[in-house]
């Protein structure tokens, strides 16, 4: 599943090539992404007549801010966007496609079709589902080593568990949790509660500069991401732990060993995470 950097580069490279377009038509051909409102009709009439005025994104979720609404769009697995001339045949599973009115689409591809759409009306976006129960951003000063240390005083789960909640923190997912954990030498089964005052600024600290890396190296590739443009990222070069199983730490050259914690396969060196 794209992560906080994986979606903030589908927002960047995304954006230059909608922003001022005007909606003439939207084709739903698999309804269930639809979930506000549930009639893909109702929801393909709203968004007529709207122009594309930005794109935010909001921990895992981008969004199209259009002239009274916003649609809130969840890629979850495979989920991927492309821009293409409306004479260009459909690629097979394309699922909605939005028809500009200067002749180009923006199609949403989902192999998997378990990505999801909202529309809301602007001013009520924010306060309702998806988007309503989510933490602060990591790069944002809202996030804050006090705001962790609360979270994790207040919890029985593992450390791991605590940063994959995205009602604290907003973004993270699999890999830069296990990143983060191994740059903090924190062991990712560790009880939250347990951890100290330092153990606390450190993971902080670590959290945030991976993910700001991350962003600055337009995401990782491990499967199947590709950004916009159809172009991989680059930080899966610069992982230490994350899918390396069995080869050797670039801290220590202790092997890499996997794991399940929070129902997640876990990556962690053992020497350096105690």
């Amino acid at each position: 599943m794209p992560e906080l950097p994986e979606v903030e580069t589908i927002r960047r490279t995304l954006l230059p090539l909608v922003s001022g377009k005007t909606i003439a038509a939207v084709r739903v051909f698999w309804p269930k992404i639809i979930r506000h409102p549930h009639d893909p009709q109702a929801f393909a009439d709203r968004l007529a007549g709207q122009t594309v005025r930005g794109i935010e994104r909001r921990g895992k979720f981008l969004k199209f801010l259009l002239d009274e609404d916003v649609l809130i769009s969840h890629l979850r697995m495979e989920g991927r966007y492309t821009v293409a001339s409306a004479h260009d045949p459909l690629a097979p599973h394309t699922h909605v496609v939005f028809s500009f009115t200067d002749g180009s689409e923006l199609r949403y591809r989902d192999v998997r079709k378990f990505g999801t759409m909202h529309v809301y009306r602007k001013e009520e976006a924010d306060r309702r589902p998806p988007l309503d129960q989510l933490g602060p951003e990591p790069l944002s000063p809202a996030f804050s080593p006090a705001v962790l240390a609360q979270q994790a005083a207040k919890t029985k789960r593992t450390v791991k568990a605590l940063l994959l909640d995205q009602t604290v923190v907003a973004g993270f997912g699999n890999i830069y949790v296990d990143e983060a954990l191994f740059r903090a030498g924190i062991l990712p089964d560790r009880p939250a509660a347990s951890l100290t005052e330092e153990d606390i600024r450190r993971l902080h600290e670590h959290m945030v500069a991976t993910i700001g890396e991350a962003v600055m190296r337009g995401g990782s590739t491990v499967r199947t991401y590709v950004n916009t443009q159809g172009k991989e990222g680059t930080f899966q070069h610069h992982l230490s732990v994350y899918g390396r199983k069995g080869e050797p730490c670039k801290q220590c050259g202790t092997l890499i060993e996997k794991t399940v914690v929070a129902g997640r396969g876990t990556h962690y060196c053992p020497r350096c995470q105690r």
